[in-house]
This record gives structure tokens, C-alpha cells and sequence, in this order.
């Protein structure tokens, strides 16, 4: 992968190879280095310049939940520092992407990894430390007792540290705008811990680079998959700096993607069919 990505130890922009060619080298690296068996909770993270922050995330992460395996997924999205290295010692599986594509992609592809893998359920969290372990299961209940496909944690029924007063009131509008475009009643539409069953995120369409939350959630409301909210805590950030910009960039672009997204879904003619596990593919098929 180093070698089709990379030209002398610069790093590829997206647009010198193409998006699936970038997913295909990264899953084919990963998969050469930790084999295709994962168990069945894997914890995904998007990871960009966290060397500061990361190891203590993924040492944090349970190894297991409710009985069930865990196994910690690190995308490393086109980091130029230790990121890569910080988390292998921590001891996460670590798919190092020499493209800075943006934290969306870093998670699609972090998706698909844990599908093909044969992993049944998908937990996100952040790699800056901002949520707390110990809400992990808490998140996932709802979704290994049958109860939803997709769980969130909210920090609107939880707890936050922020004294943002506008991220604060943000949150607030945001819940307010989703739930009357989709009709479902939400109180938190971006925050980063979440747990669903894996093959969800194959039956949802994604293309967001950045600020991709809300369109997850959109997606999965639209699709007809019951949804949860859990109290969960929202902390300050351990280490390094947010790459999401300030307040008025910030709102501007999550504006954008709420409303692009709703549009699209609303104008999808029917439900795509939830896709078959990629390790249930027959081989001639694949």
C-alpha cells in the first residue's frame, strides 16, 4: 500500500487515485496484517495527528462487553506524525491511510473493514478522549438486547463538560431541525459515540468527508432502523486541537450536510436492501 499511495514520503491528495482504490489498498493491508477474523464488537476510531491523546484511548477501551470480544479498529487518516505507531503499542488494529481524506471516509472505511471481518456490531468513539469508556456498554445495550439497530449517546440527557455557550446551544438547534425534517424525536445529532449492528453501515449511504454524523443518523432514521438514545457524558479534550473549525465554519458546514442529506433521502424512491455480510458472499461471487 505504501508503495502505490506514497511518492517519496509525500503524501497523495484523493484526487491522484481514486476513493475505492485508496478503501481497496487500505483493507487489503489490513487485512495482510491482522487477518480477516474479527470478534464480534468492533470499536472504531478515525484518527488524524492524535499521537498525544490515542494510546490512552484505545488502552481505556474494553476488551470485553456483555460476554462478546471486543477489538479496537484505528483508521489513521493521512496522519504526518506518530499516530500509527502510538495506537499498535496501545494495542489497537491500526489501518494507516497515507491520504488525509477527512473523518467520514476514515469511518466508512473503518466499517467495512469490521463487516468483512465478520464483526456483528459497530461502536464509534473519538480518539481525543472526549467520551467516556465507561458508556461503551451502556450505548451497545440497547442494541445486543434486540431493542435498536442504532444507539447514540447524548450528552442533552447525559452530562457535558463544554462551556461553549454556542456548541451548547448548537447541539439544541440541530436536535430541533433533525427531528422535525425526519419526524423522529432526537437530542443529540453529533455526537461521536454510537453502537449499531455492523451490517447497517453497509445498508445506509454515506458520503460525507467531514461532519458525517448527522448523516448517518438521517440515513438510518430514513431506512426505517430503530433508534436509541442513551445519557452519556461529553468530556473536554485530553489532548490535541479539533479539526472541524470554529463555531460559524463549524455550524455553516453541519447546516449543509443536515440539509443535503435530508433532501436525499426524502428523495430516494425506495429502502435499499440491507447487504449480506461481506464474509457470507459465496467466493465466486466476490
Amino acid at each position: 500500500m505504501a508503495r502505490l499511495l506514497r511518492r517519496r514520503g509525500t503524501h497523495m491528495t484523493p484526487s491522484e487515485t481514486t476513493q475505492q482504490d485508496i478503501d481497496a489498498a487500505a483493507s487489503a493491508a489490513f487485512t495482510a496484517e491482522h487477518g480477516a477474523d474479527l470478534p464480534p464488537i468492533a470499536i472504531v476510531i478515525a484518527a488524524y495527528n492524535e499521537e498525544d491523546g490515542i494510546g490512552d484511548v484505545v488502552k481505556s477501551l474494553p476488551a470485553q462487553i456483555d460476554g462478546h470480544d471486543c477489538t479496537t479498529i484505528v483508521v489513521v487518516d493521512g496522519a504526518t506524525d506518530d499516530t500509527a505507531a502510538v495506537a499498535r503499542k496501545a494495542g489497537a488494529m491500526v489501518c494507516d491511510v497515507p491520504v488525509n481524506r477527512g473523518q467520514g471516509a476514515a469511518l466508512r472505511l473503518g466499517y467495512r473493514i469490521a463487516r468483512a471481518g465478520g464483526a456483528d456490531y459497530i461502536v464509534t468513539t473519538d480518539a481525543d478522549g472526549q467520551y467516556d469508556p465507561a458508556d461503551i456498554p451502556r450505548v451497545l445495550a440497547p442494541v445486543l438486547r434486540g431493542e435498536a439497530d442504532f444507539a447514540t449517546g447524548s450528552r442533552v440527557l447525559g452530562r457535558q463538560e463544554t462551556y461553549d455557550r454556542v456548541r451548547r446551544a448548537g447541539v439544541h438547534v440541530f436536535a430541533w431541525l433533525i427531528s422535525r425534517l425526519t419526524g423522529q424525536s432526537v437530542t443529540d445529532t453529533s455526537f461521536g459515540l454510537r453502537a449499531m449492528r455492523a451490517k447497517v453501515t453497509g445498508a445506509v449511504e454515506l458520503r460525507q468527508p467531514q461532519y458525517q454524523s448527522s448523516e448517518l443518523l438521517i440515513g438510518v432514521i430514513a431506512r426505517g432502523y430503530r433508534v436509541a438514545e442513551v445519557p452519556a457524558t461529553m468530556r473536554l479534550r485530553t489532548a490535541g486541537s479539533t479539526k472541524k473549525g470554529g463555531n460559524l465554519v463549524y455550524g455553516y458546514r453541519y447546516s449543509r450536510v443536515v440539509l443535503g442529506t435530508w433532501w436525499r433521502e426524502r428523495r430516494r424512491p425506495e429502502p435499499l436492501p440491507e447487504p449480506v455480510s461481506e464474509r457470507d458472499v459465496p467466493a465466486k461471487t466476490k
